[in-house]
């Protein structure tokens, strides 16, 4: 019987990862995994899903809230908001993985995963004037200065995935395909990661 493949898909701010993460698990015919699994690491926990939200958009120096504030199923002591957060999301993760197939997007779910040899690791990048258009246009972002946001979106994943892996976010060692979505259709970007998965 054929193992069962993990595809996980880190991406830049607005490179339309999440939209290329679903329509590959369609594809596939395989369940599909990003805000879900804050849905499930919450139910796990106890916490809101604003908590998981925020851990992973907000830069770790200025995540300042206590345990002690939290429900009572929650240790107050010990590990530090933030690092509980990513414990916790990383077990769901690993029990979504061991279920079988699936797409992962985010989550830094590729360093999660590191260990289990049928995991694809893929980053999408994009050129910044596409993925602002995207921000405004498919995310509806209506901040000032858009360009900065996005940049500053990206500065946030880098320094939370660092945090926590010791590894650099983007960085070629840590993927097993790279693709710019500038460069082609995101459903041609599918059909390449799709071909991918089939050879291995």
């Amino acid at each position: 019987m054929e193992k069962h493949k993990i595809i996980t898909i880190s991406r830049q701010y607005g490179s339309g990862g999440r939209i290329v993460g679903k329509l590959l698990a369609e594809r596939l015919g395989i369940p599909f995994y990003d805000n879900e699994l804050i849905t499930l690491a919450a139910e796990k926990t106890g916490l809101s899903k604003e908590c998981f939200i925020n851990a992973e958009e907000t830069s770790t120096s200025n995540l300042l809230l206590s345990l002690t504030t939290l429900t009572p199923s929650i240790d107050s002591y010990g590990l530090p908001l933030n690092e509980k957060i990513f414990l916790v999301q990383s077990q769901v993760i690993k029990e979504v993985a061991e279920k079988g197939s699936c797409v992962i997007v985010g989550r830094s779910a590729d360093y999660v995963l590191s260990d289990m040899d049928n995991c694809i690791n893929v980053y999408l990048q994009a050129d910044l004037k596409d993925r602002v258009e995207r921000a405004v246009n498919l995310y509806g972002l209506t901040d000032k200065n858009v360009e900065a946001s996005v940049v500053k979106t990206d500065k946030r994943r880098a320094s939370y995935y660092t945090y926590f892996t010791g590894l650099k976010w983007g960085k070629s060692e840590n993927y097993d395909l790279i693709l710019n979505t500038s460069r082609m259709e995101l459903e041609n970007i599918v059909d390449v990661i799709e071909k991918y998965v089939s050879l291995r």
